[in-house]
């Protein structure tokens, strides 16, 4: 799987020739660089826009996997409140008497 799908490849050298700077100015233009070192992808360069898009289409998909676990796994047995609260050693009375954090 590819995440970045038109990005421009460079090897090493070339991103040091041309330097911090014009690597980022890419970026900040939408270019998508990959530096590559023994034709081996190393390092990517991308602009915070997408890197934004990248880490929320992560998330999504850590979210449908759990979803997908939790369908997957369901038994239909579900405990009350009351049950799990008692497990704990408190009660609703003694949780709502607990101070709130500030």
């Amino acid at each position: 799987m590819t995440i970045l799908h038109d990005a421009h490849r460079v090897s090493v050298t070339e991103a040091t020739q041309r330097g911090v700077a014009g690597l980022v100015a890419d970026a900040e233009r939408g270019s998508e660089v990959v530096v590559t070192r023994r034709n081996e992808a190393v390092a990517a360069v991308v602009s915070m826009q997408r890197l934004n898009e990248i880490e929320e289409a992560a998330a999504d998909l850590r979210d449908l996997a759990l979803a997908l676990a939790r369908t997957a796994t369901d038994t239909g047995v579900r405990t009350p409140l009351d049950d799990v609260l008692k497990a704990f050693g408190h009660t609703r009375e003694s949780l709502a008497a607990l101070p709130d954090d500030e």
